[in-house]
Formats: C-alpha cells, sequence, structure tokens
C-alpha cells in the first residue's frame, strides 16, 4: 500500500511539474496550494519551484502569495472536513495516509500549545492536512487556526520566493533540497527564543 501511495505520489509529482510552464501555472499553483492543505499528497512547494524555474522570478512574491493564498483557504476546507465531515471523509483521509497515530498526537499538541502546534505543522514538512483536519475535529478557535496557519505558510513560501528571488539555480536547488532541515532549525530557534522570553 505504502508503495502503490508513492507511485501515485510520484506521477502527481510529475503532473503538477508539468503544468509549471503552462499559461495556467498561477491556478494550477492555487488549486495544488489549496488540495494540499486536505487531502492532496504533493506539496506546493513543489510547482512553486518549479514555476520559479521556468519563469521571471522578479515575480516571487506573486507566486508567494498565490501559494500562501490557496494553502491557508485549503486549510480552511480541511478544517471543515474535520468539523463537519470526520465520521465519513475525515476517517477515509486518515486511514488512506496511515495518519492515525499522527492524530493522536496532534490532539496531544493542541492541548498543550494549539497555535505554536499549528505554526509549526504550516511552516515545516510536518503533514499540514493533519493539523487542519483535527483543527475541525477538536474545534480549535478559528482565529488562532488562521493567525498560526497564515504566519507559517506565509514564512514558508516566502522564504522560498526570497531564496529563489535573489539567489535562483543551483543555490535556490541546493536550499530547496536541505530545506526540512532548515524549517526544523528555524522552528526549534523560535521556540527557544519563546520559552525564554515568555515562559
Amino acid at each position: 500500500m505504502k508503495q502503490k501511495l508513492q507511485t501515485l505520489k510520484d506521477s502527481l509529482g510529475a503532473w503538477v511539474v508539468h503544468h509549471a510552464e503552462g499559461k495556467n501555472a498561477k491556478w494550477w499553483l492555487f488549486g495544488v496550494s489549496f488540495a494540499e492543505s486536505s487531502f492532496f499528497p504533493i506539496p506546493p512547494d513543489v510547482l512553486l519551484v518549479a514555476i520559479l524555474m521556468t519563469r521571471e522570478r522578479v515575480r516571487a512574491f506573486f507566486y508567494a502569495s498565490v501559494t500562501t493564498a490557496g494553502s491557508v483557504l485549503g486549510g480552511l476546507f480541511g478544517y471543515a472536513i474535520g468539523y463537519f465531515l470526520f465520521q465519513t471523509v475525515g476517517v477515509w483521509l486518515v486511514h488512506t495516509y496511515h495518519l492515525e497515530t499522527q492524530m493522536i498526537t496532534v490532539q496531544k499538541l493542541f492541548t498543550d500549545n494549539a497555535f505554536f502546534a499549528i505554526f509549526v505543522a504550516a511552516f515545516t514538512p510536518i503533514p499540514y492536512k493533519v493539523f487542519t483536519i483535527a483543527g475541525g475535529l477538536f474545534g480549535i478557535s478559528i482565529p488562532t487556526f488562521i493567525i498560526a496557519s497564515t504566519l507559517g505558510r506565509g514564512g514558508r513560501f516566502f522564504t522560498v520566493a526570497v531564496v529563489m528571488r535573489f539567489f535562483g539555480g543551483h543555490i535556490a536547488r541546493m536550499f530547496y533540497q536541505y530545506f526540512n532541515i532548515i524549517s526544523f532549525a528555524v522552528v526549534a530557534v523560535l521556540g527557544a527564543i519563546l520559552y525564554v522570553f515568555f515562559l
């Protein structure tokens, strides 16, 4: 099952990148960003980087804005699935992506600090869709959800845009290759700062 899921991801990834050169790239980017936040397996970063590799990088911030808007709105859709449709659609998504253990962990994280948990999921490679669906299921405050998601998703996609805009090419590819490690390091630093100054 996991191998089939990976094969599906690879196929979808190739399909997504193919649309980076089309005239409707921004709409594909918005759609992928929206869908990934609740059910689609391919992160929008893949299409964002592909678009910025094939187009004028001067519009990097525009494409980062499109990605952020689509992702946050998609997050609200995931929230709605968790709130209204968890016993049907939500359960199916959790089983499809083998997220049962993660849902239990997310519930504890929400109890500790919902805002920071959502921000971390939105910024790092942790599956954001788990937190959007769980946000609705566990009734997280919508303002908290929107603000944390916007900061996290915006921070992630605008970081990619900045690197692509001002460095591009080889450095950007290296950055994207190690982005997972970099994003966790940034969150660790932010967590340490918050702990020192606010706890």
